[in-house]
């Protein structure tokens, strides 16, 4: 468990904030390995505080800069950042641990509710989405620029990721994909169906493949079918 890093109480599990002295904790940079904050500060707002974003230096693989808010300790990630950053930080998960997932979902609890926030870029609001099945975290995304995760998010992200939760979600998209695939099959058969009933007009089995139609073993060619249709529709209207 977590302590605080101002009169060091034990965290709650749902939240970085201390319930003794109120303070808001970064618990997310203690995983996130190597990092140093890198200069000039980010010409980017937080979308939660309003102030200019600080711009940290990742040591990975490759050279990764991402944004944090030295109030709420929320993260900006541009596309593709987080994903790569959870990739090499997570690694060697070959199964799923359903309880583990259970516990995680159980523990996550938003500090902010539900509120559109708007994106560090381009201002404009972004679009809560579901990061991963039984992840417990909506992440806040702008199609075009990035993710923003708020403080103790990333660290539910890497924990649902060690647990097993991306195999979970890969299997929940391949079953609906499946569901999905035996939906329009039956679609088409129906659709299939529907068409085999209208091509039968009074009794009549039309097969147009051959430029013939037949209705059992008599062949009609084209003149019989058009007397054949102006008597049906006589004999209606």
């Amino acid at each position: 468990m977590a302590n605080c890093s101002n009169c060091a109480a034990p965290l709650p599990k749902h939240t970085s904030f201390c319930t003794y002295c109120k303070t808001k904790n970064d618990v997310d940079l203690k995983g996130l390995g190597d990092h140093v904050v890198h200069k000039p500060d980010s010409k980017r707002f937080c979308p939660r505080c309003e102030i200019p974003l600080q711009t940290l230096k990742v040591n990975s693989k490759e050279k990764l800069y991402i944004e944090q808010c030295k109030d709420c300790f929320g993260f900006f990630f541009d596309l593709g950042e987080l994903e790569y950053l959870v990739s090499e930080s997570v690694t060697n998960v070959f199964e799923i641990d359903h309880k583990r997932l259970g516990n995680i979902v159980g523990n996550c609890n938003s500090d902010y509710g539900v509120k559109y926030i708007k994106c560090p870029v381009c201002d404009k609001f972004m679009n809560r989405i579901n990061f991963g099945a039984r992840s417990g975290v909506i992440i806040d995304k702008c199609k075009d620029h990035g993710i923003w995760l708020d403080g103790g998010e990333l660290k539910q992200i890497m924990e649902w990721t060690k647990a097993g939760g991306k195999l979970f979600d890969n299997e929940k998209k391949n079953e609906a994909k499946k569901i999905a695939d035996l939906k329009e099959k039956q679609m088409r058969r129906d659709i299939a169906i529907e068409q085999a009933k209208t091509d039968q007009i009074g009794g009549y089995n039309f097969n147009s493949g051959h430029g013939n139609y037949t209705s059992g073993s008599q062949i009609f060619g084209t003149d019989d079918i058009v007397s054949l249709l102006i008597k049906f529709v006589r004999k209606f209207f």
